[in-house]
């Protein structure tokens, strides 16, 4: 079995880029409608969105998801 055959387009990524690629492409607006979680609505950063995302896993399934379907493209 070869381990670099690795299809998961979130191996390798951490959530901090997974976060950044995202606002990067969307912005915060449109990402905080896209999962509409407050940390994206309400005076947004990276670092409070990684602190909630990191102990919510229902938002951080949202987010890694939106992030494989951007991949996609």
């Amino acid at each position: 079995m070869n381990v670099n055959n690795n299809n998961d387009p979130l191996h390798g990524k951490t959530l901090e880029k997974i976060l950044i690629a995202l606002v990067d492409h969307y912005g915060w607006e449109e990402l905080g409608r896209l999962v509409d979680i407050r940390c994206f609505n309400v005076d947004p950063s990276i670092k409070s969105s990684l602190t909630f995302l990191r102990k919510t896993p229902w938002a951080r399934s949202k987010v890694e998801q939106l992030f494989v379907e951007l991949s996609d493209r």
